[in-house]
């Protein structure tokens, strides 16, 4: 499949350079403009390259560990499925990773703190 980086790079630029900072917490969930990647790696979807990423670290006020979601029930240890609203969702352990947080568009739930807990074990064991 061929991409057209062009636009993301476009969109990339934009927000670099003209996007407020948001105020956000670990533990949230949100749609994030993680852009048109390489290969596997999961793209964003849409004109902003919006993909639901869950905040698993807060380093600060600008920088962030997350993690990819997806609709697409998915089994193993590099996934894990946890209520989200009226849904299911799955995260996708091995896309972890950091962002700045002018990525992040708007929010739209939190994980509750068990799944939260759950997630971030699996992470551990998937690391060591």
């Amino acid at each position: 499949m061929n991409k057209d980086f062009k636009e993301w790079h476009n969109q990339k630029s934009n927000l670099h350079e003209n996007k407020v900072r948001a105020f956000f917490h670990e533990r949230e969930v949100w749609f994030a403009s993680v852009g048109m990647n390489i290969g596997f790696e999961q793209d964003g979807r849409g004109d902003t390259f919006l993909r639901p990423v869950i905040v698993l670290k807060k380093f600060n006020n600008e920088v962030l560990w997350c993690i990819p979601l997806t609709k697409n029930q998915k089994k193993g240890k590099y996934y894990y499925s946890f209520p989200l609203g009226s849904e299911v969702s799955t995260a996708i352990l091995s896309q972890i990773r950091l962002i700045d947080c002018k990525r992040l568009q708007y929010k739209i739930g939190d994980m509750d703190q068990k799944n939260f807990d759950e997630i971030k074990e699996k992470l551990k064991r998937l690391l060591a």
